[in-house]
């Protein structure tokens, strides 16, 4: 059902992309909608096949391999393995900031990306238990509405700047030209498309992070770790700025890049309050009794941690 849901909520995001595409070009030139409606194949085409690489150049994000991070492959591969996944590739994204986020078209094609700040603050607990929250964003696959989100968001801010600064430095000759319903298309546009990014933000429902928790901590057999992490990394977001996130791309981190948002603010975040997100876990907490095997991993963790 879940898939079902998330191939449905693709498909309308494709369509409200082409819809947008559509209307920029009837109202900034007429004549030429049906250039605008094979863009908007084009663009659509490039976002399924290709949001993933668009997201993780957008934030400068590098693969690396085993031979440079062995304990993060290691990690991926025992958790893979438990959620009867393939292998994700791993990228490290030059960030100081402290987050996480998975990408990919489908489980075959999926990624996680973790920044550099995350493995400097994190425990190897904690971020085992973030990797198991990236892993089941792939498993539950969500992770192609959520990139092509971050795409069309991102298309969508770019749009309005363009046409702003169209609308700022070309209306005047336009106006010339007896063209000021052209000048007022373009600047009624450059006005609404990042009120448009924002509800395409808010197109991912707030409920794929609870879901992503809760599966999250059942391929890890670990709540609290998970819970912890995100407190960390909240507090993490409010003092250490993004070099590299827009937000356009917000929406794809396990925690808000830009930190904890209060009062109304919260009513238009992608992202749910990270305290309900640690309450439901540390009530799973007490409801999972870990396996023999998981205790005996931790055991392993702290052994490790102590030396």
């Amino acid at each position: 059902m879940t898939i079902f849901k998330n191939q449905l909520k693709t498909i309308l995001l494709l369509g409200a992309l082409s819809a947008l595409v559509i209307g920029v070009g009837a109202l900034i030139a007429p004549g030429y909608i049906y250039l605008f409606g094979l863009l908007a194949l084009a663009i659509n085409l490039g976002a399924y096949f290709f949001s993933d690489r668009i997201v993780l150049r957008m934030h400068g994000a590098s693969e690396v391999s085993p031979a440079d991070a062995p304990e993060l492959h290691a990690m991926v591969d025992e958790l893979a393995a438990r959620a009867n996944l393939p292998k994700p590739r791993l990228f490290v994204i030059p960030d100081a900031q402290p987050n996480a986020f998975a990408t990919g078209r489908n489980p075959r094609h999926g990624v996680v990306a973790v920044t550099e700040g995350i493995v400097r603050l994190l425990d190897r607990r904690e971020l085992r238990g973030v990797i198991a929250h990236e892993l089941a964003h792939i498993k539950n696959r969500d992770i192609l509405i959520s990139s092509l989100a971050a795409a069309a968001a991102a298309l969508i801010t770019y749009v309005a700047q363009a046409l702003s600064l169209s609308a700022l430095f070309g209306g005047a000759n336009r106006d010339d030209d007896g063209g000021e319903g052209s000048t007022g298309g373009g600047l009624v546009v450059a006005l609404v498309a990042p009120l448009v990014a924002t509800l395409v933000q808010m197109s991912i429902s707030r409920s794929r992070e609870y879901l992503a928790d809760a599966t999250g901590a059942a391929i890890a057999e670990d709540p609290d770790a998970l819970a912890s992490a995100l407190l960390k990394l909240e507090r993490a977001a409010e003092v250490v700025p993004s070099e590299t996130t827009t937000p356009a791309t917000a929406s794809l981190f396990i925690v808000n890049p830009f930190g904890a948002l209060q009062t109304v603010a919260r009513w238009f975040s992608t992202h749910p309050p990270t305290a309900e997100r640690v309450e439901r876990l540390r009530q799973l907490s007490q409801r999972q009794r870990p396996s023999a095997n998981t205790r005996r991993h931790r055991a392993r963790i702290v052994a490790l941690e102590e030396r």
